[in-house]
């Protein structure tokens, strides 16, 4: 698994399962879909997502966003139109 998440500004923060789990799920929360389920959804594809970054020592915090957004309009589109309705209200 990827070691470290390179920003949009070049700055390096160390990899956060957690942190990747937790806008996942909060998406699907936005979805309206029950917090179980959000949590199913964000353990499904965080796991998915940290598999194929499994051998990089670093991907970008946008290669992250695009896997993720790539997995949910695969099995989620609802969660997805979520995440990008909030990508598009916080400008």
């Amino acid at each position: 698994m990827a070691n470290f998440v390179v920003k949009k500004d070049g700055t390096k923060s160390t990899f956060d399962i957690e942190k990747m789990k937790a806008g996942i799920k909060a998406a699907a929360t936005e979805a309206e879909l029950s917090d179980g389920e959000a949590d199913n959804i964000a353990e499904e594809v965080s796991n998915l997502v940290t598999t194929s970054i499994e051998d990089q020592e670093e991907v970008t915090s946008s290669d992250i966003r695009e896997k993720i957004l790539s997995e949910l309009d695969i099995s989620y589109p609802i969660v997805a139109e979520s995440w990008r309705s909030h990508e598009e209200s916080k400008g």
